[in-house]
């Protein structure tokens, strides 16, 4: 008797265990279209492949796709996740190594569906889960461009992944709770630049990547939308675009979020840190009409402050007196000559810290970043000889750091939270 209760107990697991898996499965073919039997003719005029290194610009995808002096789109860059590193591919022609035995339906399946040639799942390092949205018409001049560029027979790494991250069966799990394919779907209550916008944050820019919160298996949270996030291992905090607060831009004048993007520079912003890469090598790049509909996008994005500052009234910040006489001691000497003895800057050249909202963040990481290893906004047309800021990395200690942060958010006006030495030491 209890040898038939210990079978139906496990025929109703494995069963259990077949239905999960067949779920699970169907879930991750969703959407998805089967190859053509025949490759399709595939004629890519100069248009198309102008088109196409447009739109690899508009998605950066050179920034992930190749190293640091190494040959375009050839792979290789080591990208680190809290599950382990995974290593960006060979998106060059090469037939062995590269796409160069593709067709266009295989790249779109990658792009729309996250799945390679060989039919492996890829992983969300390459943000499929946003370049789902881009148009197959996209897809294909993109496509046609990667076609146009020089051969690199250089092999594809393996990623290295802690267990279970580096089985597909877990990446097929976490695909059936967090990638569904999508379209781009125009919101007909806006005007065609706001869905111009829409499409290249959203889709292409994939700028939630970093600017979105994710849960704890790394999907990003896309109800709470562009509401900021911490990169993770790299240690900067992409802040939110909905909190004018942090990094929204509802009420900038549209030239002002243009020339941000553009120069990387404006009369009431900078960027530094993973942003000032991506205008190097992606949104300077981009025609006034496009940036002009992202602006328009992210002008209109909801306002979501943190909760934390959705409080109208709070308690005064206590300061201790010591810690504010000794960053008032290390500004001083290391950073009055440029920020001025005021935190009023340089206009033209160094950024003010009274009232600089990124000063004032509730997130010191950023902050501790840029003292640590320094601020260096990118070289762009509109911005050639950029300011930038040495690091204090090797001359300033955690308690140092701590102590100047302290006095500059609370000086001049600033009001914000004191920095201590263990908010340093966790970045």
């Amino acid at each position: 008797m209890k040898l038939r209760h210990i079978g139906w107990t496990l025929l109703t697991l494995i069963v259990l265990l077949a239905v999960a898996g067949g779920v699970v499965l169907a879930m991750n073919l969703r959407g998805e279209d089967p190859l053509p039997e025949r490759a399709e003719a595939f004629n890519a005029t100069p248009q198309m492949v102008e088109r196409g290194r447009y739109l690899a610009l508009a998605g950066n995808c050179a920034g992930c796709h190749t190293t640091r002096g190494g040959r375009p789109y050839e792979g290789g860059l080591p990208i680190e996740t809290p599950f382990g590193t995974v290593y960006s591919s060979n998106l060059t022609p090469d037939d062995r190594t590269g796409i160069g035995s593709w067709s266009s339906a295989h790249f779109w399946r990658a792009m729309h569906n996250g799945r390679s040639k060989d039919g492996r799942l890829l992983y969300p390092a390459f943000p499929y889960p946003n370049f789902t949205k881009v148009t197959r018409e996209d897809s294909d001049a993109i496509y046609a461009f990667l076609r146009s560029v020089a051969p690199a027979p250089a092999p594809n790494l393996a990623h290295r992944l802690r267990f279970p991250y580096d089985t597909q069966a877990a990446l097929a799990v976490w695909r059936a709770l967090s990638f569904k394919p999508e379209t781009f779907v125009a919101n007909a209550g806006k005007p065609a630049e706001w869905n111009r916008g829409a499409y290249l944050v959203d889709g292409l820019g994939h700028c939630i990547a970093c600017h979105g919160s994710r849960n704890s298996l790394g999907a990003t949270e896309t109800k709470r939308g562009l509401s900021g996030g911490l990169i993770a291992i790299e240690n900067w905090y992409a802040p939110s675009l909905n909190d004018p607060h942090e990094a929204g831009v509802a009420d900038w004048p549209t030239a002002d979020v243009v020339a941000l993007l553009q120069t990387g520079v404006a009369p009431r912003g900078s960027v530094m840190g993973p942003m000032a890469d991506v205008v190097f090598r992606s949104t300077q790049y981009l025609g006034d009409a496009d940036l002009t509909a992202m602006a328009s996008y992210l002008k209109d994005l909801p306002d979501m402050p943190k909760q934390e500052e959705q409080v109208t009234t709070k308690a005064p910040i206590r300061r201790d007196a010591g810690t504010m006489a000794r960053g008032a001691k290390i500004y001083d000497q290391r950073c009055a000559y440029c920020h001025g003895d005021q935190g009023q800057g340089a206009s033209g050249a160094y950024p003010p810290l009274a009232g600089n909202r990124a000063v004032n963040m509730a997130q010191p990481t950023n902050l501790i970043q840029v003292i640590a290893h320094g601020g260096f906004l990118p070289t762009t047309a509109g911005n050639p000889r950029p300011y930038g800021m040495p690091p204090f990395g090797q001359t300033l200690d955690a308690s140092e750091v701590a102590a100047v942060l302290t006095y500059i958010r609370g000086s001049w006006g600033n009001d914000s939270a004191p920095v201590t030495q263990l908010d340093t030491m966790r970045r």
